[in-house]
């Protein structure tokens, strides 16, 4: 199957019955129906429509190299800097539907599923097999068009001591035993967002293991259905609450739930096993592949239009109220506009400077998305809090869809018009204001843009030891030299 359509995405997704437990009951029936699903799994499918859109189909899909039919452009393998750029036209095509709400659109993995079939022979280095297999689950991804949660956390129990020192050894997901069929997996891992509403995990190695034997059962790469046996999906409460898209716009449609992992003795099979047993593979595999910088294009172009989106709501917000004479909400409203700018230019910057790495992909320049990955998670919180400054009391006087087809609504009509709209208009931009700054669904984007990517400490400290500054220190002590030629020459 080629790239798929929306009825296809949640046909499949039923049919798989991934064993998926929410509220203490475990899904029956369609998924696509339930009440904490049926919201975003609609937006998704209307985005996989979308690459079947005439108007869009040249840039959402691309001809597969090996069959000949269209398969979506997120699994390109970029070969030239114009392929850089078509992917991102499409990503944002794709977040400007979802207001850059969605942080795990498949684009997301799909890019890094690209980079790791590129780099398959990196996963060679224990065995051949590993990389062969790695090759064939791209294609096969690309050609099926495939959807994939993903997980490469282990559960925070004790951050002192790693997971083979935690009083149950099976905590953490770890190997159990390798059978003829496959390797067996006990344990948990988090923290699978969509997890239950793809057709697929992708496990991800984790990056935090260090060099030890003990370790080495925690050292693993694989893929497999959704719906293999033992694997189970438990999920945190909705924020999809059942809502009309007027009370509650963005949790009703783009909630993507996020899951603990359960692995109940799963076995994967051999040949969706890409890594096992050895954590230097499994610590060099994110970088070595350039997955880390696909996926962070992936991720700041989505950013770009999420900030859009926060400063058309913003802007509207302000001139439904004719507060844009004052200074201090220009200069806030600045703060938005120069994040938008300078994430921009993080993105010109990064595909302008391009390269093609040593597994023959085009890469953009890691250095600029890495700036961009470590300033959103600090400006975003920003933009909440500049949206409850200029909001104020507007974000509390927000009565639901019900109470305008009520009785009520001459009060409504009276007491909450606008200088530029009328009650009904101006309660439904503050409640989608409210959705991003207040709700659970908007507190909840906040944590996840805080923490995208890690540790933002962590990360930063990877920044800085990773940044080359001996160039601007060597500059320094050549003009403190010639300071002191200076000082002796007179």
């Amino acid at each position: 199957m080629p790239a798929k359509t929306g009825k296809q995405y949640i046909e499949r997704v039923d049919e798989a019955q991934a064993v998926v437990w929410i509220n203490g009951e475990q899904v029956r029936g369609k998924i696509s129906e339930h009440p904490a699903f049926k919201g975003v799994m609609k937006t998704q499918a209307e985005m996989y429509d979308m690459q079947h859109d005439p108007a869009k189909r040249d840039y959402m899909t691309y001809v597969s190299p090996t069959t000949g039919e269209r398969v979506g452009t997120s699994f390109i393998q970029p070969r030239t800097k114009e392929d850089l750029v078509m992917r991102r036209k499409m990503m944002q095509e794709w977040a400007k539907y979802n207001g850059g709400m969605m942080g795990r659109s498949p684009d997301y993995l799909n890019v890094g599923i690209m980079a790791y079939g590129a780099a398959a022979k990196m996963f060679g280095k224990q065995d051949p097999f590993y990389a062969k297999n790695m090759e064939e689950y791209y294609e096969y991804c690309r050609e099926n068009d495939i959807s994939l949660t993903h997980t490469l956390i282990q559960p925070q129990v004790n951050r002192a001591v790693n997971a083979a020192q935690l009083p149950d050894p099976y905590i953490a997901a770890r190997i159990v035993k390798k059978t003829s069929e496959g390797v067996v997996i006990r344990g948990a891992r988090l923290l699978a967002t969509q997890g239950g509403i793809t057709d697929e995990i992708m496990v991800f190695p984790s990056t935090l293991l260090k060099q030890s034997e003990e370790e080495n059962p925690y050292a693993y790469a694989f893929a497999i259905p959704n719906n293999t046996p033992g694997l189970k999906f438990i999920c945190r409460e909705s924020f999809d609450y059942g809502k009309s898209h007027f009370d509650h716009p963005l949790g009703s449609r783009f909630e993507e739930m996020d899951t603990v992992v359960v692995f109940d003795d799963v076995v994967v099979p051999w040949n969706r096993v890409f890594a096992l047993g050895d954590v230097s593979v499994c610590n060099q595999a994110y970088n070595e592949s350039n997955a880390v910088v696909h996926m962070t294009h992936q991720v700041v172009a989505k950013n770009i239009v999420k900030t859009e989106f926060v400063l058309g709501i913003l802007q509207l917000m302000v001139e439904t109220i004719n507060i844009g004479q004052f200074q201090h909400v220009q200069e806030k409203m600045s703060e938005v506009i120069i994040a938008l700018e300078t994430m921009k230019a993080y993105m010109t910057a990064a595909e302008a400077n391009a390269k093609i790495d040593k597994w023959g992909i085009m890469t953009p320049d890691f250095t600029p998305l890495n700036i961009a990955r470590n300033y959103y998670p600090k400006i975003y919180p920003r933009f909440s809090e500049i949206m409850q400054l200029l909001g104020a009391s507007g974000l509390m006087a927000i009565p639901s869809e019900a109470d305008f087809k009520s009785d009520i609504r001459p009060d409504l009509d009276k007491y909450l018009q606008a200088a530029n709209g009328e009650a009904y208009h101006r309660v439904k931009l503050y409640r989608l204001a409210w959705d991003v700054c207040m709700s659970a669904f908007g507190t909840r984007q906040t944590l996840y843009e805080r923490f995208f990517f890690g540790d933002p400490v962590r990360m930063a400290s990877a920044l800085y030891n990773g940044y080359d500054k001996q160039e601007y220190v060597d500059r320094v002590k050549e003009f403190l030299d010639r300071s002191e030629q200076m000082i002796q020459n007179n």
